[in-house]
């Protein structure tokens, strides 16, 4: 077996998790936001919906520089919708996964690079980018939009078994 197809069952189960997530973002709090440094909600969810978009870059790129000296800093697109969100979530998650179901362990083994204004922030295996860049990083930023689901009344799904609020406790 791959180390792509040994992952593909962990991505297949984390995007699922995640989409469960983002399907009960309330379209009339994608303003909302915790405190004045915090992200929106909207925010949150667009940026989802965006990592698994992350694995082209680190499959068929060799680095991405997410602020070039001349050039336009990376930024998340603002949401507009849930179903927008969903939407973007869906086609990145297909892409992804096909992606990484086509990709050979001789290109996963390579380097890639994050950088920002040409500096490199990190240098690693590209299996481990999509470990800790889309996985871990998609993880991260599920249990944020978790909690501020919760502060704002909405039931917060089951992931890794019952859900307080699925579960009637």
């Amino acid at each position: 077996m791959s180390l792509c197809q040994a992952i593909l069952p962990e991505f297949d189960h984390e995007m699922a998790n995640t989409r469960k997530v983002l399907e009960r973002i309330p379209d009339d709090k994608l303003d909302w936001k915790v405190h004045e440094k915090s992200n929106t909600i909207g925010w949150v969810g667009t940026h989802l919906a965006e990592i698994p978009g992350w694995v082209d870059v680190s499959l068929n790129h060799d680095s991405l520089d997410v602020a070039p000296k001349g050039g336009e800093p990376y930024r998340t697109p603002p949401a507009t919708s849930r179903g927008a969100i969903l939407d973007r979530f869906d086609k990145n998650v297909s892409a992804a996964r096909a992606a990484i179901a086509a990709a050979s362990d001789e290109l996963v083994l390579k380097p890639w690079s994050l950088l920002k204004g040409g500096e490199v922030l990190f240098t690693m295996p590209r299996i481990a980018v999509l470990r800790s860049f889309v996985l871990n990083h998609n993880i991260h930023h599920r249990a944020h939009l978790c909690v501020y689901l919760r502060l704002n009344g909405v039931p917060v799904p089951a992931l890794y078994g019952p859900s307080a609020d699925e579960d009637g406790m």
